[in-house]
């Protein structure tokens, strides 16, 4: 049996941890921001690779279903979610620009773009910032220990303190949890 600690970390901090990014102030940032944008009829576009993908796909589901309340349908689009797009542009073009083309179809000035990285340098969520930032979205991210790349690209930035991905990610699930529930609450 492998000990906990030696793949996930000391589990006490990383909940003390999840339970003070959840509070800070980026976060209410975040959720503020996610609120009005949606409010106004502006896009939530969400992206990220392997695992990443699967969470952004899981919070995009929260915000177009429901996470916690009845409400209306929440204009929320994961742009890792199509295959068609996906694999054409990629294929035709680059696998490096498969977020910021989408980006390039669905932003809108106002909206927010929320890109996930447990590294923080995963190319393509760095282009799709750069291209959100050019287009006057307000920019989000979740990675893991300083950011990479993407901090300096972030409006709002929730940087796991870790680089562990096993770790990181489960600090991510935690924290996009309680961001659906802010945003729902908001919103519902």
């Amino acid at each position: 049996m492998i000990p906990l600690d030696q793949w996930l970390g000391n589990a006490e901090a990383l909940l003390a941890t999840t339970r003070a990014l959840a509070l800070d102030a980026a976060m209410d940032a975040a959720v503020k921001a996610t609120v009005a944008a949606l409010a106004a009829g502006r896009p939530l576009l969400v992206c990220g690779n392997g695992g990443s993908a699967a969470d952004a796909q899981h919070i995009v589901g929260e915000m177009v279903g429901r996470f916690l309340q009845e409400r209306r349908a929440l204009k929320a689009i994961c742009l890792s979610s199509n295959p068609a797009v996906l694999t054409a542009w990629a294929n035709d073009y680059s696998f490096e620009t498969v977020f910021s083309r989408q980006v390039e179809a669905y932003a809108e000035p106002g909206g927010v773009l929320l890109g996930i990285s447990t590294s923080g340098n995963s190319k393509n969520v760095v282009l799709a910032l750069e291209a959100a930032k050019a287009r006057g979205m307000v920019t989000l991210g979740l990675t893991g220990e300083g950011g990479g790349r993407m901090a300096v690209l972030c409006d709002h930035l929730l940087a796991a303190p870790s680089t562990s991905t096993p770790a990181i990610q489960q600090v991510h699930l935690c924290l996009y949890h309680y961001y659906c529930a802010a945003v729902e609450a908001a919103l519902a």
